[in-house]
């Protein structure tokens, strides 16, 4: 027995050993994991918590524009830049208020939302939209060179058709007609086979008469005689009129 309990002794004179040596740094891992849980859990509590608020104002937003008070847009907005630029729902409620804005006149506050939504957006597919309709604004101020430069930013494939497609338009009303040709060709390539859009792009690249080559090789037939001359630039359609979807959580 005696034996025992001086073995006993003695580890726990090598357990208070090592203690002396290891216990300021074992007590330091430990506090710093649990502060790293709590923090941890804070931050998914606080985002939670700003994703709920921010969605709120986004709901007003998307009220608003549905019954086309801007007013009411205005100030839900502003407060849902101000408070939550960091969520997802703040570029997406600028579309949504560009759209608005636009079709009551105020252009030069159709341009500030999409901008906003282009700097602050983290989402390609968001950015790119807000892209497009920023050049459509830019185009219908006759700032075609701004808006060129927009539209040569990378984009991914599913916007090539479109972005070329405007591109023509852009290049068309600048008198560049071989480069428009080219561009809408380009649309025509990248649409959809099945899209009745492609009709649309086909007419104004007809418009611009000559012979053309055709996206797939070989020579499209010249313009009919007595055929339109090139299509007048239509008005840009309102920025962002659809409700974009609510960002993921």
């Amino acid at each position: 027995m005696a034996v025992y309990d001086l073995e006993e002794q003695e580890q726990l004179d090598d357990l208070k050993a090592w203690w002396k040596r290891w216990g300021n740094l074992v007590s330091g891992i430990v506090i710093a994991v649990c502060v790293a849980i709590v923090g941890v859990q804070g931050w998914r509590w606080w985002k939670h918590s700003q994703a709920e608020q921010a969605s709120v104002l986004y709901g007003a937003v998307v009220a608003a524009s549905r019954s086309n008070d801007a007013a009411k847009a205005k100030d839900a907005q502003a407060q849902l830049a101000d408070r939550f630029a960091g969520t997802g729902y703040a570029p997406r409620g600028a579309m949504l208020l560009a759209a608005l804005l636009w079709k009551s006149g105020d252009k030069a506050g159709a341009q500030a939302q999409l901008q906003f939504a282009l700097d602050r957006s983290g989402e390609d597919d968001l950015k790119q939209i807000a892209r497009f309709r920023l050049a459509e604004v830019l185009f219908d101020q006759k700032k075609n060179d701004e808006a060129l430069r927009l539209l040569d930013a990378r984009h991914d494939e599913p916007f090539a058709g479109i972005y070329a497609d405007l591109t023509g338009d852009i290049l068309a009303a600048s008198g560049r007609k071989d480069e428009a040709r080219t561009a809408y060709q380009t649309a025509l390539a990248k649409l959809d086979s099945k899209s009745p859009y492609r009709s649309y792009v086909q007419v104004k690249l007809d418009s611009l008469g000559g012979p053309v080559a055709a996206p797939g090789g070989g020579a499209a037939a010249p313009a009919p005689a007595g055929a339109p001359g090139p299509a007048p630039a239509a008005a840009p359609a309102a920025p962002g009129a659809a409700a974009p979807a609510a960002p993921k959580q």
